[in-house]
């Protein structure tokens, strides 16, 4: 006789604390750690768009009637004029090294890249020092040709800024151009020259359509920074809606208007990217072959045309990193003996510090990301990835803005609860006034400029106009 085997069953209690410690654990897993990430993103630009509740009508009227218009066109010259010249220059030196053969190809290849390592405010910074009036090229040209002052015209214009920016940021472009070139099928090449077509014509016709897709990911890439952009715009005086959020918030003292400017800002760039995906998503592309560049597949430039590419690629890493290097090396010299001390070891030591911190933080969120995206198909689970990787598409300024607009709303919920638990007890600002407080203290600033950084109240009286003599020191 045989008996089957009973099943023990577990009392009701054991039972709910089961369901408790999967419903704990499902809120420490990765998908619940993505949507966390995703909230992180969304609550700051939420608040923005929130500020509108309580616009600040003296504050708006005065930029419509004053600077909305000209900071509308200087956004768009500067982002337009920066979308072409970097489009221009890393289209151009990404088909030269990946497709052609000239000397020099193989070290220039990876000296174009040398710009990224130059941030775009000390290249401002740079180029103001030897273009402005009283800089070594003006200079030098005035003692060769006195008449030269008449003609020459003033750097700090839109011109000049699209054109260091440009500098500045053609990398992006180059980089992912020269990919796309290189991992392309020779076959469609042939082919259009089969069919009559000279090789500018098929570069136009099927090399430059095939390429678009990691083009248009390198200039959005590029509109992001422009638009983020604060230290070099602040450098050339030149009004854009980043330096107008920065006004509006250590100018006039006003967090909501601030946050209503970064909220016009994220709206163009929201529309930018959902009209790029838009175009992309109505294309498909089909991958004709290898073109095995590496195994005699380049094009040989003969005569003037490979004189010509290697000038041209010597020119932009001339112009965009020696010069620009060399200038800060004399800079270093001439004054290292005044001005650097102990104190500037401390402020590499804690840049390495913050740079590595980040670098971690940013690796393991990307990795955490790109596996849930590849471990989960839902629709869902896309939107939150959507949203998650909204962050670099917005500019640190509006990022900014949302997040001390955070801070300050927690902060009065604190306090409230805390006098709650108190009763008669008057606490501070504790998360401004501890944590973040901190944080910038390790930095080794200013305590007036921590607490102005911060949008706070100071803790003891300043002259009228001092903060605006320091906007311009604030990095983007």
């Amino acid at each position: 006789m045989t008996t089957a085997a009973s099943c023990p069953i577990l009392p009701p209690v054991a039972t709910r604390g089961m369901r408790l410690r999967r419903r704990i654990a499902s809120l420490f897993s990765l998908p619940a750690l993505a949507v966390l990430m995703a909230i992180a993103v969304a609550l700051p630009i939420g608040v923005i768009f929130l500020s509108f509740l309580h616009p600040e009508k003296e504050i708006w009227q005065h930029l419509v009637e004053t600077l909305l218009a000209q900071l509308l066109a200087n956004t768009t010259v500067l982002a337009s004029g920066v979308l072409l010249g970097t489009a221009v220059i890393g289209v151009t030196a990404a088909w030269l090294t990946a497709v052609c053969d000239f000397p020099g190809r193989r070290w220039l290849s990876w000296a174009l890249l040398l710009p990224l390592a130059m941030p775009t405010y000390v290249l401002a910074f740079v180029f103001i020092g030897l273009m402005d009036f009283s800089g070594p090229v003006q200079t030098g040209l005035r003692a060769l040709w006195p008449a030269a002052s008449d003609w020459m015209p003033e750097f700090r214009t839109s011109p000049g800024i699209i054109g260091v920016m440009t500098l500045a940021l053609y990398p992006y472009v180059y980089l992912l151009a020269r990919t796309a070139f290189k991992t392309q099928g020779k076959r469609a090449l042939e082919a259009a020259q089969a069919l009559g077509q000279s090789r500018v014509r098929a570069f136009f016709t099927v090399a430059l359509p095939m390429a678009r897709p990691w083009i248009a990911t390198g200039l959005m890439l590029v509109l992001m920074e422009a638009l983020a952009d604060f230290g070099a715009v602040s450098i050339f005086n030149y009004d854009t809606f980043t330096t107008a959020i920065y006004k509006s918030w250590f100018g006039f003292f006003s967090l909501d208007a601030a946050a209503q400017l970064a909220s016009l800002l994220v709206m163009i760039v929201l529309a930018v990217t959902v009209a790029e995906q838009m175009m992309r998503s109505r294309m498909r592309f089909t991958q004709a072959g290898k073109m095995s560049m590496e195994k005699g597949g380049r094009i040989r430039l003969t005569g003037w045309r490979r004189h010509a590419a290697s000038g041209f690629c010597m020119a932009v890493v001339g112009i965009a990193f020696v010069i620009p290097l060399i200038q800060l090396i004399l800079w270093l010299l001439d004054s290292a003996g005044e001005e650097l001390s102990s104190r500037y070891l401390g402020l590499i030591s804690h840049t390495m510090m913050f740079a590595g911190i980040a670098a971690l933080l940013i690796a393991a969120i990307a990795l955490l990301l790109a596996y849930v995206q590849r471990s989960s198909q839902s629709p869902a689970m896309g939107a939150v990835m959507k949203v998650a990787t909204l962050g670099y598409a917005l500019p640190g300024t509006v990022l900014a803005v949302g997040i001390v607009v955070v801070f300050n709303h927690a902060d009065r919920l604190l306090i409230i609860a805390a006098q709650w638990l108190l009763p008669g007890a008057a606490p501070d600002a504790l998360l401004q006034g501890s944590l973040i407080t901190a944080v910038l203290r390790s930095l080794e600033r200013d305590p007036h400029d921590r607490y102005r950084t911060l949008g706070l109240p100071r803790r003891d009286r300043e002259p009228p106009g001092a903060c605006g003599s320091r906007v311009a020191t604030t990095r983007a």
